[in-house]
């Protein structure tokens, strides 16, 4: 079953947030949770719940490209 929810997660900004003040996927979980999602049953690694830009789940600081 997918879910009806789809998250977008765009690129870190100049201080390494993501998604407002997301810092790291602890963070992105709690707001995963306040919006009504067990983090226990959330893999930041599924496509139809999670759309990453500018890097995966592992991607946490900006892109000193840039």
């Amino acid at each position: 079953m997918s879910p009806a929810l789809r998250v977008i997660v765009y690129p870190p900004d100049a201080q390494g947030g993501r998604l407002g003040r997301a810092l790291g996927p602890q963070d992105l979980f709690e707001f995963l949770r306040r919006a009504g999602l067990d983090p226990d049953d959330v893999n930041l690694d599924d496509p139809l719940l999670i759309e990453w830009r500018g890097g995966g789940p592992a991607v946490w600081t900006p892109d000193a490209s840039g």
